[in-house]
């Protein structure tokens, strides 16, 4: 068997052309492909990534990023993840001129819209990854049964369900969303 170098996060970003659609993600060194999401997937990230930005924008408290923007969680080997939606507070984004790259860090708050076989079969290791790496909430939205399980460092998991409450509590203060407003209607 031929050993192969694990490739890094400069590795990625200069391989994004030619790897084309779909989201590209690197674990521990290893690129990692998923197809294109479906309509339910899209909207329900659209969703999220409206009522985050309804909240930290005009409050300066944050950037909301889709489904596009990786973030590095290790180095050597390295990790870059990509969420679905993700908030990083006002005080850990980096300066505008470094904003040509992958952040360099976790988000505070990841969201994961469990769609597919597949992306249900890699989130466990996701969701423990980013706990360990420091994002501070990792929201997995189901639209099959219409819920939001919460996922905390040292906590154990919350589902929530449409009736609930979805709040951000230490991260995005003002924060507070029925978990129906999720999900389409129609």
């Amino acid at each position: 068997m031929v050993a192969t170098n694990p490739l890094t996060a400069d590795d990625l970003a200069a391989m994004e052309e030619e790897l084309g659609a779909g989201r590209h993600e690197l674990v521990e060194g290893e690129l990692q492909s998923m197809a294109a999401a479906f309509v339910d997937h899209g909207e329900v990230a659209g969703e999220f990534a409206g009522h985050l930005w309804s909240v930290a924008t005009p409050r300066r408290l944050g950037k909301v990023f889709g489904a596009e923007t990786g973030f590095i969680l290790r180095r050597d080997p390295d990790t870059v993840r990509v969420p679905d939606v993700a908030l990083v507070r006002t005080e850990r984004l980096p300066p505008l001129a470094k904003r040509h790259a992958f952040m360099p860090e976790a988000p505070d708050i990841a969201v994961e819209v469990a769609s597919d076989s597949d992306r249900r079969r890699l989130l466990p290791a996701k969701i423990a990854m980013d706990l360990a790496r420091g994002v501070s909430l990792v929201w997995v939205a189901d639209p099959l049964d219409r819920t939001v399980t919460v996922h905390a460092p040292h906590a154990e998991p919350r589902v929530l369900g449409e009736d609930d409450v979805l709040e951000a509590v230490g991260v995005l203060p003002g924060f507070a969303v029925r978990v129906g407003e999720f999900f389409p209607t129609e």
